[in-house]
């Protein structure tokens, strides 16, 4: 499903027009990538869970040269399903 599906079917489930349903479905996403940024998690029961993983420092090579090279640590957002999700999706 890209976008644009997405928010036709949340205008028609939720009987709004499209461009209420666009600003609804912009709005949702943003306001979850500014809790992640701030290093929050966003928490929705029954769907799941929005959270910052720290990914550790480490060594890694460079494949052209085969220089050892070191790695920071970074901040991946990553998405864990709820048990009402997982329910359905298995259902």
């Amino acid at each position: 499903m890209t976008r644009a599906e997405l928010i036709v079917a949340v205008a028609e489930k939720a009987k709004l027009d499209r461009k209420s349903a666009e600003k609804a479905v912009a709005a949702t996403f943003e306001t979850i990538k500014d809790a992640l940024v701030e290093g929050d998690k966003v928490q929705v029961l029954g769907f799941g869970t929005f959270e910052n993983r720290t990914r550790a420092a480490r060594k890694g090579r460079n494949p052209r040269t085969g220089e050892e090279i070191e790695i920071k640590s970074s901040k991946l957002p990553s998405f864990k399903a709820g048990k009402g999700l997982k329910e359905a999706v298995n259902s």
